[in-house]
C-alpha cells in the first residue's frame, strides 16, 4: 500500500511537471525566403518575393481566436544620403540647406496580418520600427527635432518611389502553425544584402523574432561586360580600341561608292 501511495504521488508530481514545463514553453518562430538570390538583368521590372514561416508551440485556443500576427520587414542595404532644400535665390532656384543622413536603409518594405497599429503598442511599433513613420533616418533627437521638415521630405520622396512601402493582410495563416508572406520588389530596388525580420505577436506582445538575409545583384551580359571593364580595364580599353576599328572598316566596306 505504501509503494502504490508513493508511486502515486510520483506520477502526480511528474504530470505537474509536465504541464508546468508546458507552460513555460514559449512560441517560435522561424521563417525561409523564397530565394536567396534575385539577379537583377536589363528587363528587371519588379518581382514578387514569397516568404514562408512556422510558429512552433502554438496555443490552439489563441490560434483560433486569431490572437497571433506577424510582421515581416525586408530592410534594403544602408548607406549615407544628403537631403538638399532649393530655394529661389535672385530669381535662380539653388541649393540653400542640405542635411546629411548616415546609414539610411536605401529601401523598407513591411508586411503584416493586419494593420500594425491593431496588433502592437505604439512604443513598440517605433522602437522595432514597424511601420514606415517610424523608420529611423537619423539617430540624434535634437537633429530629428530641428529638420522634421527634411525628414518628411525624404520619406515622402521614397514611398513616391516604392522604395519604402506597407502592405498590409499581406501576411496569411495556411495552417495552424504555418505563414506565408508576399512583398512586392520594384524595379528600382537597390543592389545588396536586404535583411528580412520576422516578428510574431501573441495578442498584442511581442513573444518572438526571426531573420533571414536575401541578396540581389546584377546579372546577364551587360553585368558582364561592367565587371570586366572594371576588373581587366587595360584588356577592356584594347579591346574596346579593336571593335572600334573593326566597326568602323566594316562600315566603310558596306557603305562604300563604287
Amino acid at each position: 500500500m505504501r509503494r502504490i501511495l508513493l508511486a502515486f504521488i510520483a506520477l502526480i508530481f511528474m504530470l505537474g511537471m509536465a504541464a508546468k514545463a508546458q507552460e513555460n514553453e514559449v512560441e517560435r518562430i522561424e521563417i525561409g525566403l523564397s530565394t536567396e538570390v534575385i539577379e537583377i538583368t536589363s528587363n528587371f521590372a519588379g518581382e514578387t518575393l514569397t516568404i514562408f514561416g512556422s510558429v512552433d508551440n502554438v496555443d490552439p485556443l489563441v490560434q483560433r481566436q486569431g490572437r497571433y500576427d506577424v510582421v515581416v520587414v525586408l530592410s534594403g542595404p544602408v548607406a549615407d544620403l544628403t537631403a538638399r532644400r532649393k530655394d529661389r535665390v535672385l530669381g535662380v532656384w539653388m541649393n540653400v540647406d542640405e542635411l546629411a543622413l548616415p546609414n539610411v536603409p536605401l529601401s523598407y518594405l513591411i508586411t503584416s496580418t493586419r494593420q500594425i497599429r491593431d496588433m502592437a503598442e505604439g512604443p513598440t511599433i517605433e522602437r522595432l520600427a514597424l511601420d514606415i513613420d517610424s523608420v529611423n533616418l537619423i539617430r540624434d533627437d535634437d537633429i530629428r527635432a530641428r529638420n522634421s521638415e527634411f525628414l518628411e521630405e525624404v520619406r515622402r520622396l521614397k514611398v513616391e518611389e516604392a522604395l519604402f512601402r506597407s502592405f498590409p493582410s499581406g501576411v496569411q495563416f495556411i495552417s495552424q502553425s504555418l505563414f506565408r508572406a508576399r512583398l512586392e520588389l520594384p524595379a528600382n530596388v537597390p543592389l545588396g544584402q536586404h535583411v528580412a525580420r520576422a516578428y510574431l505577436f501573441k495578442q498584442g506582445s511581442l513573444v518572438g523574432q526571426t531573420n533571414a538575409t536575401l541578396n540581389i545583384r546584377k546579372a546577364g551580359l551587360e553585368f558582364a561586360v561592367f565587371e570586366f571593364s572594371r576588373d581587366q580595364s587595360a584588356a577592356y580599353g584594347f579591346l574596346a580600341v579593336l571593335a572600334a576599328l573593326i566597326i568602323g572598316w566594316l562600315g566603310r566596306i558596306i557603305f562604300r561608292r563604287d
